[in-house]
C-alpha cells in the first residue's frame, strides 16, 4: 500500500496546481506528514483511505483475524487525532477528506478555507 501519491491525492493535488495554487507535499517538520501543506496559511490536508481510516461509508472489517485489524484501524484513528491535536498545538488547521470524495469538490473547500485563512492573516487575525 502506497503512504503518498495515492491516486485520490493526486487528483487533488492536480487540481489544485490548476487552479494556481502551490502548495507542499509530505512536509516531513509537521506531525504526521500531512498529503498537502499550505505553509503561510499554516493549513495541513490529508487525503484518508477508507480502509485505513475507518470511513463511516465504505470502511469494512476483514473477517479473517478480525480482533487484530479492529485494533490496528481503531489505532489509526486514534494515531489521526493525536496528529490532528499536535498540528493543532503548533497553531495549524488541519482538515481531512476521503478518499471516496469528488477531488474537484474537496479542492473547491480546500480553496475557500486556504483564502479565508489568508485574509484573516491579512486583517490581523479577525474574520
Amino acid at each position: 500500500m502506497r503512504r503518498a501519491s495515492t491516486k485520490p491525492e493526486l487528483l487533488i493535488r492536480r487540481e489544485l496546481h490548476r487552479r494556481g495554487l502551490r502548495f507542499r507535499v509530505n512536509h516531513p517538520g509537521l506531525p504526521g506528514k500531512p498529503d498537502i501543506v499550505f505553509t503561510r496559511a499554516r493549513l495541513a490536508i490529508f487525503v484518508d483511505g477508507c480502509f485505513w481510516h475507518r470511513c463511516p461509508v465504505h470502511g469494512v472489517l476483514p473477517r479473517n483475524n478480525r480482533d487484530w485489524w479492529e485494533a490496528k484501524l481503531l489505532r489509526n484513528v486514534e494515531r489521526d487525532r493525536e496528529k490532528d491535536a499536535a498540528l493543532s498545538a503548533l497553531g495549524w488547521h488541519v482538515r481531512h477528506f476521503w478518499e471516496h470524495e469528488d477531488p474537484v469538490r474537496a479542492t473547491d473547500e480546500i480553496a475557500r478555507l486556504w483564502r479565508h485563512l489568508l485574509s484573516e492573516q491579512a486583517s490581523g487575525g479577525r474574520p
